[in-house]
């Protein structure tokens, strides 16, 4: 399901939470590692964490507010705008409305975006040099 060409740009291949159908979350929410939402959740949605983390919204899902995190699929609704600092999938029920940030994005035939889309490079990660020792 995801593709990556180095370890840190994989996401978190397990899920650790779940948000079930028929349950709705009325507040923030702010999670690590991977997070399924089924239901509803009226607030905005962050990871937190070194890996940054991955939210997958299935087809029933419905998120209405903002979403900040590293790896998102979406194959429900969103009504907010979305930051995907990593990857992005949208899958052939997505109906995103608002803007969109990205750094890297798959869309599937079906999915609808009602909003801009701003891709954004990703944060280029420090290296340190060190001079070779001369003994």
């Amino acid at each position: 399901m995801f593709l990556g060409k180095d370890k840190s740009s994989k996401p978190q291949s397990r899920i650790d939470s779940l948000i079930g159908a028929g349950t709705r979350i009325e507040g923030d929410l702010i999670f690590a590692g991977g997070l399924r939402v089924d239901g509803e959740i009226r607030g905005n949605v962050r990871s937190t964490g070194d890996g940054g983390g991955t939210l997958v919204l299935s087809e029933n899902g419905r998120i209405e507010g903002e979403i900040h995190v590293s790896h998102l699929v979406i194959n429900g609704t969103v009504i907010g705008p979305v930051f995907s600092s990593e990857f992005l999938e949208l899958q052939p029920r997505a109906r995103v409305t608002g803007d969109v940030q990205y750094s890297s994005l798959e869309m599937h035939l079906g999915a609808v975006i009602q909003g801009r889309l701003d891709h954004q490079e990703a944060a280029a990660k420090a290296v340190e040099l060190k001079l070779a020792s001369s003994n």
